[in-house]
């Protein structure tokens, strides 16, 4: 399936593996796989593979999905927010350092990685950023700071998850 090239954005091949795209964002490159072999064709980019092997068909969708993401990225760019839920659980900003408050006996700070910018509304943290693969990283090792427990429901969560709760234990009688 060839990827769509909107306008205002190019894409530049390298050697036929190292990928840049530029956009209104920014700009993304990356090396992919030298199996593949990837080509412009009239505002389309093209991915073919050499032959039906299982690994080069897995390569194949990989570096379509890769391709996509980047070109998604500097035009739209990617979000992830995160919820804090519990007592005392909260998040502030300073700079470009992320302070939250989870219960520990210190104050747990993160400073935002290059490309990703994080926002605190209330018990809301929105990561930004253009490339999927860091917003999401970045979100995951937030969430991992205090992941939600199925007791209370406390900890960072993602607006889109479902925690399974669970009852606690009863006493005797």
């Amino acid at each position: 399936m060839p990827v769509p090239v909107p306008a205002g954005v190019t894409v530049e091949i390298k050697e036929g593996t190292v990928v840049t795209v530029k956009g209104p964002k920014g700009t993304l490159t990356r090396e992919l796989s030298d199996a593949m072999t990837i080509e412009m064709e009239n505002g389309h980019v093209v991915v073919k593979r050499p032959n039906d092997l299982k690994r080069n068909k897995a390569l194949h969708g990989l570096t379509r999905a890769l391709i996509h993401n980047m070109v998604v990225g500097v035009t739209e760019g990617f979000q992830k927010t995160l919820e804090i839920n519990g007592v005392g659980y909260r998040a502030q900003k300073q700079g470009k350092k992320l302070v939250l408050s989870l219960g520990y006996s210190h104050p747990v700070e993160m400073i935002d990685p290059e490309g990703v910018e994080s926002t605190v509304e209330g018990n809301k943290i929105v990561i930004k950023g253009i490339s999927k693969e860091k917003v999401g990283q970045y979100a995951a090792n937030i969430r991992e700071k205090r992941a939600p427990e199925p007791y209370k429901g406390k900890g960072i969560k993602y607006s889109d998850e479902i925690i399974r709760r669970k009852v606690g234990k009863t006493g005797k009688k």
